[in-house]
């Protein structure tokens, strides 16, 4: 990764989740933060802003964690939504699933205000390329489809015309390319940075599903004006899948 980062000059990181394994970090001096993340991604190349979407304390220069924000790039908008509280079963099974819900309760007012947000900052981008960054959604691996998202939060993303979905959760590679006829997002799953789930892939629509990789590897990203560039690698930074797509310079504002 830091390899492939120095050749292609990256600007910034995102990451996609599922970052301290098995339960998140105990507090600000858990030794797992370095463990899995200052001793692993010593590359120069990957000194640059990392942008997250669990909610963590900043605990390195590079670690920026908020439950939903926008990274504006000039003709690229990256939208980070926080899509682990639409999960109901995160709420029913407290047993299964431990999180600190105190800052969202009301769980239905707090969604109802992030969609209309996310909706409003959608209409009013006026971005060449919008990027949507959640932890889960649309997947061909082990956690299937989010059913809460894709009844309430893809709806508002196929309305607004984006043009990549990009998420973790399933620990895979994954690239899904969207037939609804009223959009044509492309889902890709970025969750291959650790440990692998090898041979858990559910049936999908081969005219969809473009890359199911259940190793460990990354992506890449390369965005202008008119082109963007998508690059899957494994562990060992060889390539595994590409895709692009292409506007023309004067559909900026569309």
């Amino acid at each position: 990764m830091g390899v492939v980062g120095e050749k292609l000059d990256i600007d910034f990181v995102i990451s996609t989740g599922d970052n301290f394994y098995e339960d998140g970090l105990t507090g600000v001096s858990d030794p797992a933060f370095n463990e899995s993340f200052i001793n692993i991604y010593t590359a120069s190349s990957l000194q640059k802003q990392w942008y997250n979407v669990p909610i963590l304390t900043k605990m390195d220069h590079r670690w920026l964690c908020l439950r939903s924000f926008i990274v504006n790039a000039g003709f690229v908008e990256f939208f980070f939504v926080d899509t682990t509280p639409f999960v109901n079963d995160y709420f029913t099974d407290p047993k299964e699933h431990t999180y600190d819900w105190k800052v969202i309760l009301p769980q239905q007012e707090y969604l109802s205000n992030l969609l209309e947000d996310v909706d409003s900052a959608l209409r009013d981008s006026t971005a060449k390329w919008k990027i949507v960054v959640g932890h889960t959604i649309k997947r061909a691996g082990q956690q299937g489809i989010t059913i809460e998202l894709e009844e309430q939060l893809l709806p508002i993303l196929r309305a607004n015309n984006i043009d990549l979905y990009v998420n973790g959760h399933d620990h895979c590679l994954e690239h899904i390319s969207s037939t609804h006829t009223d959009s044509q997002i492309q889902f890709l799953t970025s969750g291959g940075g650790s440990k692998a789930w090898r041979g858990d892939i559910r049936e999908w629509n081969p005219e969809e599903l473009k890359l199911y990789y259940d190793g460990q590897g990354f992506m890449s990203m390369k965005i202008t004006q008119t082109h963007v560039d998508i690059v899957f690698y494994d562990v060992f930074g060889n390539v595994l899948h590409k895709w692009g797509i292409s506007k023309d310079h004067d559909d900026a504002e569309l």
